[in-house]
């Protein structure tokens, strides 16, 4: 007891965060729906992962003897148009899909973070600046504009992650602003500032980790919204392209057989359904754990 006591006059936001981080898992745990979309999330993600070992082929092998097979004990999803396992392009397709998700994400997190911080502290004309140059690149409908960075920056997984990137830069810094503009008037904030702390420790130490939940609640969100994109890219040809079997790419590649082997295109289709609703799942979970309305 004396040690916990302790503990708490000596670290006590330490012992705040960890309360806090505490009940918002407690809080999940309340709500099957987000546990069942975060353990399939990871499921699919490992088993996307661990494809070089779990894949009972070769994706890019072609056997024309094989072609087009329906589901079978051989091929568990059938093969393709040129005798390429499904299941094998399925597994190591999801790894170009859901890291093209993530790391596009984490780059436009990273950099909405930081203009979205500057413009909520600073305001005045550093505020006019970054959001005017932010409404410029807003106000082209979002698809649009991933197409046409997509088309400037050219084909490719790096390119595309690019390009999801930059468009998902204003949403961020938007949302990160807004919460930032409601906190920056509290009393810890001013009390920081009476004591001359630094403006970057304000907002690392004092802004941002009071302002991030919402930020939290729309990154497990837009991993699905940038996973469909990276899809819809490849799907007309301005993603990932062939042979590498992103999930979109084999959507594309499968299109002018629906009818005769809907296979080829059922199976990347579930495999995209199943990660959104996972993550979509985990998101409106996670939104009803940080409400603290909702504190039990």
């Amino acid at each position: 007891m004396a040690d916990t006591v302790y503990e708490r006059a000596k670290n006590p936001e330490k012992i705040k965060k960890d309360t806090e981080f505490r009940r918002v898992v407690k809080q999940l745990s309340y709500n099957k729906l987000a546990t069942f979309g975060i353990i399939l999330f990871v499921v699919l993600l490992v088993i996307c992962l661990m494809a070089p070992i779990i894949a009972p082929y070769d994706y890019q092998a072609i056997d024309l003897r094989n072609k087009s097979q329906t589901p079978n004990a051989e091929h568990l999803f059938g093969t393709d148009n040129l005798g390429r396992d499904i299941l094998s392009r399925v597994l190591y397709g999801g790894r170009y899909s859901i890291t093209m998700g993530i790391f596009s994400l984490m780059v436009s997190l990273v950099l909405g973070t930081i203009l979205g911080s500057i413009a909520g502290y600073f305001g005045d004309w550093v505020d006019n600046i970054i959001m005017r140059a932010l409404d410029i690149i807003q106000s082209l409908p979002g698809m649009l504009l991933t197409i046409v960075l997509s088309a400037v920056l050219g084909s490719g997984y790096i390119n595309t992650i690019l390009a999801l990137s930059i468009n998902g830069i204003p949403g961020e810094a938007r949302m990160l602003r807004g919460q930032i503009l409601k906190v920056r008037g509290n009393e810890y904030v001013e009390a920081a500032q009476a004591i001359n702390c630094s403006k970057t420790r304000i907002i690392t130490q004092h802004i941002l980790p009071n302002s991030f939940s919402p930020m939290i609640v729309q990154a497990s969100m837009g991993i699905a919204s940038r996973i469909m994109t990276a899809s819809s890219l490849s799907f007309i040809g301005l993603g990932v392209q062939p042979p590498a079997p992103e999930w979109g790419a084999m959507l594309s590649d499968a299109r002018v057989y629906i009818r005769e082997y809907p296979h080829m295109i059922l199976f990347p289709g579930i495999a995209i359904a199943l990660t959104v609703l996972s993550l979509n799942l985990f998101g409106d979970g996670l939104r009803d754990a940080l409400d603290p309305k909702l504190k039990r």
